[in-house]
Order: structure tokens, then sequence, then C-alpha cells
């Protein structure tokens, strides 16, 4: 910082960074509150694995009761209202379970936000933690009870409750401390699965814990070093807000580099606590996703079978740090919020178009974050880069060759990690003014910048691209079944009839029948093909694409004939490529064919 200003000196940092105010004092004393409650939630996991599932279910719900209330103080009662509220809602209204839950939840968080405008006490950082994973618990437990979830999930993976969840089973998921106040976010299935497994004892998860923290002492320590050197309160100085251009965004870069390892630190050590309990583990072959779970049926084999803890994985720092873009940034980033913001809000926004419903996910994003107006300007700040690197993606990418594409790439992991150095400013400072002010500073370069690129590839990009700009579709192969996923609904749908048949597309088709049957041949001379009284057609498709021909077998009095293809299909292949049918005959249609052969010849 001294290199690139010559003007501020070491003493001049030291100053601005001074003594510590009571506020930092209370800060420190909640970091300290914060590492103690993860750290000691990794022996504890330890112990609770290897005890039965009624002891698991109360030990961890009391542990986490324990912690809430130590914490929070008077503030538990926000807890216990929206669990119980819930509780009655799936057991009352369980058609409408998930809207009436999700309206509650965030109206109740709006009313915990604003408690200061009511005269009353002011809750703790850690109440307001506890009140952000419960409102996705309680969600997300309601979703689970509506039809629509219900039939996306695959038959076998998670079946469907019979009932709506007890009150003592909520209390107990809502209250267990592995999560309570830094995530990850697991569903209600995967706390019944954790419940539930007998085995709990033989999956491994000492090695796989120790795997997952090896970096954080070294994330730990970066933390502690860098909010050292690059205070957040020196930013709000006088001093910082004359310096130049270069050396406020080489600031920023350092600012985003202590937030990110702080949340490294935290949701790592966290995740190792859920491993510590076995919380989140499922066979590799079922495919566990972060926040989903498993996304097919475990295969059963004679083979041990080799577990995973994706299902937690909150954080993927490699891939965050070296993003390839801002949606794959965001896709590392928080990965089990990111899939509930998905699943939850952005599949049921009430926009169609593509743009407007990440918007409004956006939006919903940082309502929940909480009230305070820089987060909203961040997260609106998202859409728009969004926006931008979608159509480059279309204009600009896709015409260059193999070294431009790694070149363009190189310049886009750039521009990612500075559009996440600008908008974390709004996560710092938290006001609209102090982040206005600091984006001032740096001239709203992101924003200028990304409405030049949105423009640019806008214009670069074909015409019948712009509306869904991004890379190409791949297609599916002509044949092949829809995928059963659940973000597939189209086997939902109900299968073809018996007496339709699925054949490659056509452009002429010959048919040789034994020795009885009619050869029925496109006629050379004209378009006109010869009938008989009563006959079925198979009629190509006017698109090439399409590969179905419904066939329907009628009485056996019918015979078979053929539409030739119009003059705009494809040109006739050769009589070798020409596929043949065989239809065997009834007596009564070799008479009639044979009669109508006599009459033309």
């Amino acid at each position: 910082a001294c290199a690139v200003r010559p003007g501020l000196s070491p003493r001049t940092v030291g100053r601005s960074r001074g003594s510590r105010s009571p506020a930092q004092a209370d800060m420190l004393l909640d970091e300290i509150t914060y590492v103690a409650i993860l750290v000691g939630s990794i022996p504890i996991g330890l112990c609770l694995k290897h005890t039965g599932s009624v002891t698991r279910e109360v030990g961890a719900s009391v542990i986490g009761f324990s912690i809430v209330a130590a914490t929070c103080g008077l503030h538990t009662i926000h807890s216990a209202v929206c669990i119980i509220v819930t509780w009655f809602i799936t057991r009352f209204c369980s058609r409408n379970c998930y809207n009436l839950t999700l309206a509650w939840m965030f109206l109740y968080l709006l009313f915990f936000r604003l408690l200061i405008l009511f005269e009353l006490a002011q809750p703790s950082p850690f109440t307001n933690a506890v009140q952000l994973l419960l409102t996705l618990k309680m969600v997300s437990v309601a979703a689970e009870m509506t039809p629509l979830v219900k039939e996306t999930d695959r038959p076998g993976i998670h079946p469907p409750p019979e009932a709506a969840p007890t009150l003592r089973r909520i209390l107990t998921y809502s209250y267990c401390y592995m999560g309570i106040i830094t995530g990850p976010f697991y569903r209600y299935h995967t706390y019944q699965d954790w419940l539930g497994e007998k085995d709990l004892a033989a999956i491994p998860s000492l090695r796989p814990l120790i795997h997952r923290l090896r970096w954080a002492p070294l994330y730990a320590a970066s933390f502690l070093g860098a909010s050292f050197f690059f205070p957040q309160s020196f930013a709000q100085s006088e001093e910082f807000a004359s310096a130049g251009f270069l050396y406020i965004l080489l600031y920023t870069a350092a600012i985003f580099f202590v937030f990110r390892m702080r949340f490294y630190t935290a949701w790592t050590v966290s995740e190792a606590s859920c491993m510590a309990a076995g919380l989140g583990a499922y066979p590799v072959s079922s495919r566990p996703k972060p926040g989903l779970g498993p996304s097919i049926k475990a295969e059963q084999t004679s083979e041990p079978k080799v577990y995973n803890y994706e299902t937690i994985r909150n954080i993927n720092p490699y891939k965050t740090d070296f993003c390839a873009s801002v949606k794959d940034g965001m896709r590392n980033w928080n990965m089990t919020v990111q899939w509930w913001l998905a699943n939850y809000v952005y599949r049921r926004a009430p926009f169609h178009a593509r743009m407007l419903r990440v918007g409004w996910t956006m939006l919903v994003s940082a309502f929940w974050h909480g009230v305070h107006p820089g987060y909203y300007l961040s997260f609106l700040t998202i859409p728009l880069c969004l926006a931008a690197e979608g159509v480059m993606e279309t204009g600009v990418r896709e015409r260059l060759g193999e070294w431009g594409q790694k070149v363009y790439d190189g310049l886009h992991w750039f521009w990612a990690l500075r559009a996440y150095d600008y908008m974390c400013v709004g996560f710092v400072f938290l006001g609209w003014r102090e982040t206005l002010i600091y984006w001032s500073h740096l001239y709203f370069y992101q924003h200028l910048l990304s409405f030049a690129l949105f423009a640019t590839g806008y214009l670069l990009s074909p015409a019948d691209r712009r509306s869904h700009p991004g890379p190409p579709a791949q297609p599916a192969p002509p044949l092949s079944p829809p995928t059963r996923s659940p973000d597939n609904m189209d086997f939902l749908r109900p299968p073809p009839a018996q007496h339709e048949r699925e054949l490659p597309s056509l452009s002429s088709l010959s048919v040789t029948p034994s020795k009885a049957s009619t050869t029925a041949t496109p006629s050379k001379a004209s378009n006109s093909p010869t009938r008989s009284k009563t006959s079925t057609s198979l009629t190509p498709p006017s698109s090439p694409r399409s590969s179905k021909i419904t066939t329907l077998f009628r009485s056996s009095k019918s015979s078979v004939s053929t539409v030739p293809p119009t003059p705009s299909s494809s040109p006739q292949p050769s009589r070798a490529a020409i596929p043949t049918i065989e239809t065997p005959p009834s007596p009564a249609s070799s008479s009639t064919t044979s009669t109508s052969s006599k009459k033309k010849q």
C-alpha cells in the first residue's frame, strides 16, 4: 500500500488503525465465541457418532439448545415461536404449507430485523445467525411436504413422508448443534438419514475430517495477518478517500481477501464438525450434491461402500479463488444455501425470463441476509454481471480460436474476481451511503464496464442467440429416454401408447411385403402414390429433427401406402439405405390387393 501511494507511510496506517473501540472489543469476543463453539463441536460429534439413534437425536438437540440459550439469552424465544408456528402449519395446513411457511418465516424475519423500530431489545449477532439458518430449515421442512417436491424426488432415494413431522422431530432438527450458527444447511431428509443410519460408527469420518481441515490453519493465519495490515476502519478515513484509483482498487482486493479467509476458516471447521458426527455421509455411487444429498439411488453391490461428505460441503476455496466466471464463483460459495435458493426461490419465481428470475432470487437472498442497503446494492449488481458474461460468451468467446479462448478465459477470471471485490464493499460497509461513496472513489467502474461488455457482446451475438446467451445447449440423442433427475420433469409425463412406435426420420419409404403382400413404392413420375380403398399412411415428419412416426394397425382389410416427400424435404436416399418394413398380410388383404393390381394392369 505504501509503495502504491508514496504519501502514505506505515505510521499513518498505524494511526488510522488506532486502539480498539468498545464495539471492536465486543466483535473480538464474538469471534472467540464462534471459534470455541466450532472447535468444541468436533469432539462432541466423534462421541455422538458411536451412540444410538435416540441418544443422537436428544443429545444433539440438547447441546444445540444450550448453545442458543447461552449466546442469545431471552432472544431464544424468537426461534421457539418460529418452530411452533411452522409445526402448526405443517400439521393443519399441509396442502399449502410451503407458501404459508415461506411467508411466515420471511415476515417474521422482517419483524426480527426491525425490532429497533418497536423499541425492543436489539438481538445479538448470534441470534441473527440462528434465525438465518432456522428460516432455511423451516422452509425446507414445508417444501418436502408439498406434492410438487415429493414428485420431483426420484423414487427410492427419499420416500415421501406419510404424515407431517411431529413437534418433537421438528424441535430436534431445528436445534441440532451442527451448523446451528454458521451452517452448513442440510435438509430434513438428511437429518432423518443421520438418525436412521444403523452402521454410522462404521462410516469413516476421522480421516476425511483431517483431510478437510488441512488448509484451515493457513486460512486462519491469513485472515489474522491480512486484517491487521489492511483494517476495514482505514477505508473510511479521509486519507483513504484522497488516495488514487489504483491504490483503492488494490485495497478493495485486500478487503475481499480478508472477507474470504474469514469465511473459509469458519465454514471449513463447521463442515468438519458435521463430518465428525457422520452427518451428510452418503455412498459415492449415489452422487451426493451440496444441500440436496443423493441425486440417484445408490448401487447395491457386494463390495464395501465408499462414502463422501459432499452433502454438507459449503465452500470450495480453490474453485472460488480461480472461478472461470461470476456464475461459477457463486456455485462454489456458500454452496448449500445456493442450492436452497436455486430450488426453493429461483425455480418457483413468478417470472419466466431468466434475468428476471435471477434478479428475484438475488433480491430474496439480500432480504435473507438482512435489511442493510449494502446487501441490496451488491446483490442487484450480480444480474448485470451475469448478463454481461453471458452475451460475451456468445458473441466473443465462441468466435475465437483455441489460444484466443485461453486468453479470454484468463481475462474473464481477472474480471470476475474484481467484480467480487467490488460487490464485497456492500457486505463490509452495509450502509447505502458508505457503499456508494466507496464505489464513487472507483468511479463505479464495474457497473460501467459491465454495461459496456453487455452492449459489445449483444451486438456481436447472432440474432437467434440474443434471448438465450451463453454456451449453446447440446442436443440430446434422437432416441434417448428423458433423464430422470430432480431437475427434469419430463419423466412425469405418461408413457406412449402401445400402438405408437418410434422410427428414424424417413424422406421416403419402401414397404416390401412377403409373398402375398403388396409393395408400395412412391411414383417417380408424379407426387401422388397409389392408394387402395382403405389405407394407412406413413407420413414423414416435416422437421428433420423429429424421430417419431405413429403407425396405426387397423383391420385386416387395410393395406399400406406411403406419402412421398415434399419438394422442400431432404433428397431421397439410395435404395440401399431405404429401410424395409415387412407386414404379415391376411387373406382378405391379399385378395383385395391382387384385385387392385389386376385392375391397374
